[in-house]
């Protein structure tokens, strides 16, 4: 029985519909609620958001292409510009038109705009059904004009015909939403994908050479490596279509079947744990890496970003730390002797407290106050140092980095007396 049920749509576009679109069902069924027959007016304004990968733009754009429905898709990162932005979408919407030649058409400000949108969509086709324009990485929306985001989620009113907005999003809407107000959209939420709905969805993409169930055993192996440090289903695509080749190396030479996973899994064990090493950061090319493969390269030769572990910290960050660590082990009834020059003289004693007897070290850092770091700064720099937001952001990001370390120990946390303390290791961490 069909999942995607809808009287104004074939039954046929839908189930071609729900076979494009696995595990993304339920979404898909909810958009067809929103939207509505073809004639019917739809909601002004729509907000999908959820993480990188979860199918926003796919579905969209499967959704629309396959039921025919009239639409508008602009990648906001490409049109950063509202004067970009407006003047592409009325550019795609003349294909809709009787024009045979997409031109362009200046549009200078949004009055232009809904003017020019007015006539563009005059023809008889858009009056009929519902016109979708999908603003795609709609993020970048905020960084234009404060009247863009307010004006495309009241596009339907402004212009008085029968459109609607999808925006697309990695963020909530409540960053989004402007201070002065605007009329709120629909939210719909995708969430990420389970490691069900990965193994399924790679499991669709088998190569016609092997059969189904060798290609879902490969990926079965793929995710029970990667899941757990990547789930972005673009970058697991990357990464099955890369390594399947040494996969199926065994198969190949005749040295095992289909049915020996054990076999198969130590030929692949070794080259899943290199391509570990630049998930995300595709340092080498894809045939950079196959060549690799080929030549039974170590991952020590992998010449890309993690290759180089030098990294140069700003100016005072370095003096920052120094005085950090300073003042994190050294007691402060020494700051006299060890940072001023003409401290006086120093009455020598042999009284130590019991606790000072042992390494400063072995007891670990202390914490210590926000104007002692800054005097033992000022005495370590050879020149003036001038308390400016230069200095302050870079103790700031110092500070922001040490809280991140201590998340789950909230027993370091003193409200608001907290007092910083730098380790070794902490400093060593930020070096690198």
């Amino acid at each position: 029985m069909p999942n995607l049920e809808h009287p104004a749509y074939p039954a046929a576009k839908l189930l071609q519909l729900e076979s494009l679109v696995p595990c993304r069902e339920s979404q898909v069924s909810l958009l067809l609620s929103i939207f509505g027959e073809r004639e019917q007016f739809s909601f002004p304004s729509i907000f999908i958001y959820g993480h990188r990968a979860s199918g926003k733009t796919y579905v969209m754009h499967t959704l629309l292409n396959t039921l025919q429905l009239p639409h508008v898709f602009v990648n906001c990162v490409e049109y950063f510009t509202s004067r970009l932005l407006l003047e592409e979408i009325l550019i795609q919407l003349q294909r809709y038109s009787e024009a045979e030649q997409a031109s362009h058409v200046p549009c200078d400000t949004l009055n232009d705009f809904v003017r020019l949108f007015k006539q563009a969509v005059a023809s008889r086709e858009l009056q009929d059904q519902t016109l979708y324009i999908v603003l795609d990485r709609a993020e970048q929306l905020r960084e234009m004009e404060a009247n863009i985001l307010p004006s495309f989620l009241r596009l339907q009113e402004l212009t008085d015909r029968n459109v609607t907005v999808v925006l697309l999003s990695e963020i909530v809407w409540e960053l989004f939403r402007p201070n002065n107000g605007c009329l709120e959209p629909v939210t719909l939420y995708f969430p990420d994908y389970s490691i069900g709905h990965l193994q399924k969805i790679l499991s669709q993409n088998h190569p016609p050479l092997y059969s189904a169930d060798f290609y879902a055993a490969y990926i079965n192996i793929l995710l029970g490596v990667f899941y757990m440090v990547c789930r972005d289903l673009k970058e697991l695509q990357h990464l099955a279509a890369l390594n399947f080749s040494k996969y199926c190396e065994p198969v190949v030479r005749g040295e095992a079947n289909e049915r020996d996973t054990r076999k198969l899994w130590k030929n692949i064990e070794p080259h899943l744990k290199k391509a570990m090493q630049t998930v995300y950061l595709r340092e080498i090319s894809s045939s950079q890496w196959e060549r690799l493969q080929h030549d039974d390269g170590e991952p020590g030769q992998l010449k890309g970003l993690s290759a180089h572990t030098h990294v140069e910290l700003p100016y005072y960050s370095k003096f920052l730390l120094i005085a950090a660590y300073l003042a994190s082990y050294n007691p402060v009834r020494t700051d006299k002797r060890f940072f001023i020059k003409h401290h006086g003289k120093i009455r020598k004693t042999n009284f130590m407290k019991k606790h000072e007897k042992t390494s400063n070290h072995l007891l670990g850092p202390k914490p210590f106050p926000l104007d002692r770091l800054l005097a033992i700064l000022y005495s370590i720099v050879d020149n003036r140092v001038a308390p400016t937001a230069n200095i302050f952001s870079q103790i700031t990001s110092l500070v922001t980095l040490q809280l991140l370390s201590m998340v789950g120990h909230n027993d370091q946390l003193d409200g608001p007396r907290y007092k910083c303390t730098v380790s070794l290791d902490f400093i060593r961490a930020v070096a690198r």
